[in-house]
């Protein structure tokens, strides 16, 4: 029975190096590219480049102007998440705690519209922008942002509330004095911590990958998110390959600094609110 189970470990361990393997395959690729040329990309992709160079960098932090739209992409990320989590812990304490039959119903109205694509309503969304007077502002990216994602974080903050955070420790701290307002920012928003820093990343991380909104509603490059000026490389015809490489680096880097030091509460997040108790 032991050497069966090592020969299966054995079989199980070297199926996932194969899939570890090809996993890195593209992260290689794009992290090698961006030291290349263009003409070294497009003859050999796989390869290291014949001298490694920074050349590719400094291009795309100028022409790219990476800080302004450095500015711009986390400024629309940070009030998307300070909306949308400010909301959704409103809602989710209410659905959490007050049970009711009209509650419920709100809930599963919640729930349906996660169901529906954004995209099924962008015409008419356009046009209420436009008649607000914020198209080409960068508040209309930010509260389609918070409003599109609010649904799927009322679902996760309430699901940890109901499944982490017993009544009897509100209960207590009413007996002692507490408002509701005093339970919910001094016992109950405390113990969110968790699920919040989880909302916060994934809402962050949807914003900062969404194009589609900004495309729309953006029209001057004064106010071009990263994602919009990494696409300016694409042409009809073409495709500037040796800036496009470093520009995906200096896009992606600032996010996953911010997903390694957030990563032991984005955890913490998913495992207490997947368990009742």
């Amino acid at each position: 029975m032991m050497k069966r189970e090592k020969f299966v470990n054995r079989i199980i361990f070297v199926f996932l190096f194969i899939l570890i393997v090809l996993w890195m395959i593209p992260v290689y690729y794009l992290v090698v590219s961006t030291f290349k040329t263009g003409a070294e990309v497009a003859a050999h992709p796989l390869a290291l480049p014949t001298s490694f160079s920074f050349a590719g960098y400094v291009k795309a932090f100028y022409k790219m102007q990476f800080p302004r739209a450095l500015f711009n992409t986390v400024f629309i990320a940070v009030m998307t998440v300070l909306i949308n989590v400010t909301v959704s812990v409103f809602a989710a304490y209410t659905l959490a705690r007050r049970e009711s039959k009209f509650n419920n119903g709100i809930y599963l109205f919640f729930l349906i519209g996660m169901m529906i694509p954004v995209q099924m309503g962008l015409s008419g969304l356009y046009r209420m922008i436009s008649a607000l007077g914020l198209v080409n502002n960068l508040f209309s990216v930010i509260l389609i942002g918070a409003a599109s994602s609010t649904i799927s974080s009322i679902f996760l903050i309430k699901s940890f509330i109901v499944a982490a955070i017993p009544k009897e420790i509100e209960e207590a701290a009413r007996i002692d004095g507490c408002g509701v307002y005093a339970v919910l920012f001094r016992i109950v928003i405390p113990l969110l911590k968790p699920i919040i820093a989880t909302v916060s990343i994934i809402v962050m991380l949807g914003t900062w990958n969404d194009y589609l909104n900004p495309s729309l509603f953006l029209h001057s490059r004064s106010k071009d998110v990263i994602l919009q000026e990494v696409y300016r490389n694409v042409g009809q015809f073409s495709t500037d390959w040796a800036s496009l490489f470093p520009m995906l680096i200096l896009g992606i880097l600032p996010l996953t600094i911010i997903y390694i030091l957030m990563q032991r509460l984005i955890i913490n997040g998913v495992t207490q609110g997947s368990v009742k108790g």
